[in-house]
């Protein structure tokens, strides 16, 4: 058996515990001998050592040279220990210091392959240890970006034809600012009051005047008109406004128009303007048929049932129902 001298003293026990510690240090050896191979095989790379006589063939040399001789069972047993021991402690350093350099040089392989993969860290070096006259003109570039805004632009240019957004913006704000005031002028234009001059026709004509607001509709006028003529005439106490009519320039003017649509549009009517509610005649010094007359008439108030029944008789026989989009370009019938 390796490792006896010829004056071992021991029983059973001590021998195949030895015959133990020979298989272990066996296994170690083939580990060892494995990555001394695989050194061999990476054609001396660095980092990797390179193996010469082995430790543990030291140690068991002078363990042989301790046990020549007599010796006793436990000296033999506690040196035999004592060596494996260190054995075993310097493999263990030698596989831990191999397996961080294998670790070690992955991790180099690893940020090579980084490397090749970008190649714009190809040159980062030469950008951090650039010259002063690189880091002059990129002074000089960021400087005229701050001048000029954006690379590639003519600020001489005309680019008003093109889309803006932020203009666009401003534009529909300013229309809408506009809108509002506009709604608000008109708002104003609907509340200003508006006096009316009218004349109850049952065949003969009875004149008033009465107060209303530009906004008002016809029918809303007519129902003030029955309120204030029906202490004076029976049968407007019993009509309802449905049954009233609003009779100017010869055009019967629907319930639902009211006198700012008339105002606004400068409407016009057979005899004169719709847009004129007092009572006035254009006086002029020399006649001008070519030019249109700006007499305005009062407007007749009558019931429906009287209409119904003379509408076939001067002057409901000239009356028609008022068209926004018929127009009367002249006038020149004019009567009460």
């Amino acid at each position: 058996m390796s490792g006896m001298g010829d004056g071992y003293v021991g029983t059973a026990q001590d021998a195949v515990r030895i015959r133990r510690l020979e298989k272990q240090r066996e296994a170690e050896r083939r580990k060892i001998q494995e990555l001394k191979t695989k050194s061999a095989s990476a054609k001396g790379q660095p980092g990797l050592l390179q193996f010469g006589s082995s430790t543990s063939e030291i140690l068991e040399t002078a363990f042989k040279k301790e046990t020549v001789g007599l010796v006793t069972r436990e000296q033999y047993v506690e040196k035999r220990v004592n060596i494996q021991n260190k054995i075993e402690e310097e493999e263990k350093e030698k596989l831990q210091k191999l397996r961080q350099e294998e670790e070690e040089l992955q991790l180099q392989k690893r940020k090579k392959r980084k490397i090749k993969g970008n190649p714009r860290l190809s040159f980062a070096d030469d950008v951090e240890n650039g010259s002063e006259e690189e880091d002059a003109e990129d002074k000089s570039l960021e400087s005229k970006r701050l001048v000029h805004g954006k690379f590639g632009k003519d600020p001489t240019v005309e680019t008003s034809f093109l889309p803006d957004s932020e203009r666009e913006a401003e534009e529909q704000a300013e229309r809408e600012r506009l809108r509002k005031q506009w709604l608000r002028e008109q708002e104003q234009i609907r509340n200003e009051p508006l006096e009316i001059t009218y004349s109850y026709w049952d065949g003969a004509g009875h004149r008033r005047v009465i107060q209303a607001r530009k906004g008002d509709t016809i029918g809303e006028f007519l129902r003030a008109v029955q309120q204030q003529l029906a202490p004076e005439f029976r049968e407007i106490r019993t009509t309802s406004v449905e049954n009233l009519l609003y009779v100017k320039e010869d055009l019967i003017i629907p319930h639902q128009h009211s006198f700012y649509e008339l105002i606004v549009n400068k409407a016009r009517g057979k005899s004169g303007p719709l847009f004129h509610f007092d009572v006035h005649e254009d006086v002029r010094t020399i006649a001008d048929a070519t030019i249109e007359k700006d007499e305005s008439h009062a407007g007749k108030v009558v019931e429906r049932h009287w209409y119904e029944k003379n509408k076939h008789i001067f002057p409901a026989s000239r009356w028609e129902i008022y068209d926004p989009s018929k127009k009367w370009e002249r006038y020149t019938i004019h009567g009460d």
